[in-house]
């Protein structure tokens, strides 16, 4: 195990792309005005932990309870998929009228520690070391932070008709990630 500057860049890029903090903005802003308040912090501190943790057992976890990654993943493009229509469509299929604060679900989890994230992260366990691993997701956490914490500036910023074009935009995006992944995994379920 040593710190490999080349491998913790590699990761943590990666990391950012699949996270795409900064496309989840405008659903930030909608759970912000739905539930008042997001804790920053505790949305970070339990999505690194997810990560982490996922990222040492997550196999182990998955195949003791008979998941192989392809199904997880598959799962995870449907949630991806369903996120994204609310996106593109203003509807509301998420519900959830009894949580005070949507920090822990579903900003922590799925929004940034979801399957797309945890399955890349097997994907990662296989070709760098675990340290380099968890040095870029300390790093991805320290920057969803930022963006968590700076919310209501942005929304402020873009206003309203602004944030309507990024979320279309955005869930777009995230439509063509949740096909993409749901593509690459659902062959190996039938093999």
């Amino acid at each position: 195990m040593i710190l490999d500057l080349r491998e913790i860049i590699t990761v943590t890029m990666v990391l950012f792309a699949v996270i795409d903090i900064v496309g989840t903005v405008p659903i930030l802003v909608d759970l912000r005005q739905r539930h008042g308040k997001i804790e920053s912090e505790k949305a970070s501190i339990v999505a690194a932990i997810i990560m982490v943790v996922f990222l040492f057992v997550g196999e182990e976890i998955l195949n003791l309870i008979g998941i192989d990654v392809n199904s997880f993943a598959v799962a995870g493009s449907f949630v991806l998929f369903f996120l994204a229509l609310e996106m593109i469509l203003g509807i509301r299929l998420y519900r959830d009228e009894e949580s005070s604060s949507a920090s822990i679900v579903p900003i922590a989890f799925p929004l940034i520690a979801g399957a797309g994230t945890m399955t890349t992260l097997l994907s990662l366990r296989a070709q760098f070391d675990a340290i380099n691993i968890i040095v870029a997701i300390i790093l991805n956490i320290i920057i969803v932070y930022g963006v968590l914490k700076s919310s209501a500036k942005i929304e402020k910023l873009l206003g309203k008709d602004g944030l309507g074009v990024i979320r279309r935009v955005f869930g777009v995006v995230l439509l063509a990630i949740a096909v993409k992944l749901f593509a690459s995994n659902v062959k190996a379920l039938f093999i």
